[in-house]
């Protein structure tokens, strides 16, 4: 499935269950998670959604790794199954 597509679902599933999922730009920091999840209940977590089947960049693996050592969860979404369970995970945080 193509990210764009994905994305989309994400977004609406996220919304669905009363949440949003901006966009996330970090102009001068690379690498960083496209999207921000945001749940009821001060939830939050990152998303890099891909392709399915592409995997995450060097760089993107290692921003993930410093998002995570500093307590925050990091999903890579790259197929629409995964959804549920990311939010499920989430919302049990």
């Amino acid at each position: 499935m193509k990210e764009k597509i994905l994305e989309r679902k994400l977004v609406q599933a996220v919304k669905a269950i009363g949440g949003l999922a901006p966009k996330f730009v970090s102009p001068g920091l690379d690498g960083m998670p496209d999207r921000l999840i945001l749940l009821p209940d001060g939830r939050i977590a990152f998303a890099e959604v891909k392709t399915t089947g592409c995997k995450p960049r060097p760089l993107q693996v290692n921003r993930k790794g410093q998002l995570e050592a500093l307590g925050f969860s990091v999903y890579i979404i790259d197929h629409p199954d995964q959804i549920g369970g990311m939010l499920d995970e989430i919302r049990a945080s």
